[in-house]
């Protein structure tokens, strides 16, 4: 039985806490959240006996076999450093962290502790996403050409800002989807060869709400992705190729228990509906894939689910996306004055994420020494 410890006690710990219940191989063994209340009613909830809100305790805990980290996307690198260093294996939540810098650390943590990590990006494990990499390595539907993939959700009022907005709360499933896709019909190298066009609309808390992006790869492959949380409730992913369409026509994120489907049209032919069908919803074969991975002594996912290079790539191309898109619409003048305000609480967030924008870095020039009229002078040290 693989004992769980839960760090965070936000919506998504909920979706784990569910299926781990669902599962013959796990259970609970910890709950560990800031806010006693919120941890209190999440235990009674689910029928977890213990809870501590001493994050050091939860990862010294020898009870807990594995750590499920399910804080804001900022906090991702320090608690996974926690972890790996007191020799838990970690599932952490999507996305990996909000900056290369600290993905870098991350990662450095995991290898040094040499112990089993994976990306929460729970969809990747289900069968639908299997189903999907047998499909694409099918030679009858032929090269791809272009992939379009797009995720919408009015949720700006309720996530937290320092997660580093859309790209990092929903951008990351278009993003990973299509890592997954070129990776599988072009090869392991293929998507790290890119040229990338952006644009984006930036909320209230200074991170792009709307995102929009156009990439052409190395090898002539070209993509469409945006990613938005100002507003619907919509999903789309299409992989058009040299004989046909294929449809994702269930969300492709958020593939559930029953049926999901995929609509493959070949040019010159009828459609095909393929069908997967499965009685457990992502999170329940996320937290089995933990379980595999675990008992064989696996130290990353197996793909589809991402490893820890998969990671690092789909990390390296959100913050190229975010960085084109700033970089091609920068804040309007009125964040840009409050962001020279060394108080201001923007301040930070958008230095490091426009360290070449001109007009948030420009400085005064320094004053021209003014000299006075020689009449007025006082005398030089050697006529003194």
């Amino acid at each position: 039985m693989l004992r769980w410890g839960i760090l965070g006690t936000g919506f998504i710990s909920h979706a784990m806490l569910g299926a781990i219940r669902q599962s013959d191989g796990s259970t609970v063994a910890l709950l560990c959240g800031r806010n006693e209340a919120t941890l209190a009613d999440l235990a009674t909830e689910y029928s977890v006996a213990n809870t501590t809100t001493d994050q050091a305790e939860l990862v010294a805990n020898p009870d807990v076999d594995v750590i499920y980290i399910a804080l804001p996307n900022h906090l991702h690198r320090a608690a996974t450093e926690a972890a790996v260093a007191a020799g838990k294996p970690v599932l952490c939540e999507k996305s990996l962290t909000i900056t290369m810098e600290d993905t870098e650390t991350l990662i450095a943590s995991v290898q040094a502790a040499d112990t089993f990590f994976a990306e929460g990006l729970m969809y990747l494990a289900h069968p639908f996403m299997q189903q999907l990499v047998t499909v694409l390595r099918d030679p009858s539907v032929g090269e791809l050409r272009s992939v379009s993939g797009f995720y919408a959700a009015d949720i700006w009022q309720v996530v937290n800002p320092s997660g580093g907005g859309t790209l990092y709360n929903l951008g990351c499933y278009p993003a990973s989807l299509l890592h997954l896709v070129v990776q599988t019909m072009c090869g392991e190298e293929a998507f790290a060869s890119r040229s990338i066009a952006a644009f984006g609309n930036i909320g209230k808390d200074t991170t792009l709400q709307d995102a929009n992006l156009s990439v052409r790869f190395g090898n002539g492959v070209l993509a469409n992705l945006m990613s938005t949380d100002s507003h619907g409730m919509a999903h789309a992913f299409t992989i058009v190729t040299t004989k046909g369409t294929l449809r994702i026509a269930t969300n492709p994120w958020l593939p559930v228990a029953g049926e999901n489907h995929m609509i493959w049209q070949p040019y010159d032919g009828p459609a095909r509906d393929i069908v997967v069908e499965t009685k457990h919803e992502a999170f329940y074969h996320q937290v089995k894939m933990v379980e595999r991975a675990l008992t064989t002594g696996a130290k990353e996912a197996s793909r589809p689910s991402p490893r820890l290079s998969d990671s690092l790539e789909i990390m390296q191309f959100l913050t190229d996306w975010e960085t084109a898109a700033f970089q091609k619409d920068p804040p309007p003048n009125d964040w840009l004055r409050l962001c020279r305000q060394q108080r201001h609480p923007a301040r930070q967030t958008l230095l490091r994420r426009l360290p070449t924008c001109p007009r948030l870095q420009r400085k005064r020039r320094p004053r021209r020494p003014q000299l006075r009229p020689a009449c007025s002078r006082g005398p030089t040290p050697a006529a003194a």
